[in-house]
């Protein structure tokens, strides 16, 4: 990538972590008939924990480096069970249904970030976050007809996911002031083999040999997807990249066309584009505003 601007290499980064996340989200739908969420959920976090074992075992204390454990086994916690609801959305939703629903967990940083982190909320960004909640609404009532219902069970387990990764966002902020990007990756991937553990143990089976090499390409492709997030938005400027993780959707959207049949509605799809929009206003804003004052008021 030698040659390139910043922005165009994590770009490329996070092009590549939209299509990991949407082969990781085939595999998930495609095993979800014979394996549940939380069994797929401890799977990719042994996977997870496979891949970074050799740079683990480089510098193990270094790996593990902590000054506010609570926070980070609450953080994994959390983080464990919203991946247990997302995967549950996606096995039961269409991949475009459920991965606009995901970008939800930006409007839900709004009320968060007022209560939990104490910061000034500006009308600007409560206006949008109260327009994208409206796109949701609308992408819901599409779904009025659906297996489940406009508030069924994938639907809500979409949203409380997001509620909850969002959570996870806050939380993260604060811990990357003294943890380096890798140690919270690899607690993420040790804690989340814990906390995955007891649930999927209460639906477990042994797969099949073909299954089993199909889990691990999704616990890779999960990790992967991780750490290019992670590379993309360490390389490229934020407000640049929040917009390439959009992609996705259409990723998203063409597989679940061509592997599963799944054909968006109208409603879904303008509901996804109020979501989007509203979160990219929310995402400019917040680049605004670390070009201010740390105290100044969003608009």
């Amino acid at each position: 990538m030698k040659g390139l601007t910043p922005n165009l290499r994590g770009a490329l980064w996070m092009t590549a972590s939209a299509i990991g996340f949407t082969v990781m989200s085939i595999l998930i739908k495609f095993l979800g008939a014979d394996y549940p969420a939380a069994l797929q959920t401890l799977y990719r976090s042994a996977a997870g924990f496979v891949v970074l074992a050799p740079l683990i075992l480089r510098d193990v204390k270094g790996a593990f480096h902590t000054t506010r454990p609570w926070i980070v086994i609450y953080r994994s916690a959390i983080g464990t069970v919203g991946m247990i609801l997302s995967f549950y959305a996606l096995q039961h939703l269409p991949l475009a249904d459920a991965n606009a629903l995901s970008f939800t967990r930006t409007l839900w940083l709004v009320p968060l970030a007022y209560f939990l982190l104490k910061e000034k909320v500006g009308p600007a960004r409560i206006g949008a976050a109260l327009v994208g909640f409206a796109g949701v609404l609308l992408m819901l009532q599409s779904l009025a007809g659906g297996e489940h219902g406009a508030f069924g069970a994938p639907q809500l387990a979409a949203l409380a996911a997001a509620f909850l990764f969002a959570t996870t966002i806050t939380g993260m902020k604060s811990l990357t002031k003294d943890h380096t990007p890798f140690s919270l990756l690899v607690w993420a991937a040790a804690l989340g083999l814990v906390f995955a553990t007891p649930p999927a143990l209460f639906v477990w089976r042994w797969p099949s040999l073909p299954d089993f090499a199909l889990l691990c390409a999704m616990g890779i492709a999960g990790t992967a997807t991780q750490f290019c997030y992670i590379k993309g938005m360490q390389v490229g400027d934020a407000a640049a990249m929040a917009p390439i993780d959009y992609t996705r959707l259409v990723f998203a959207t063409a597989a679940g066309f061509v592997l599963f049949g799944d054909i968006p509605s109208v409603m879904t799809l303008i509901g996804a584009a109020i979501v989007v929009a509203s979160t990219l206003f929310i995402t400019w804003r917040e680049h605004v505003a670390t070009l201010r004052e740390p105290d100044h008021p969003l608009d």
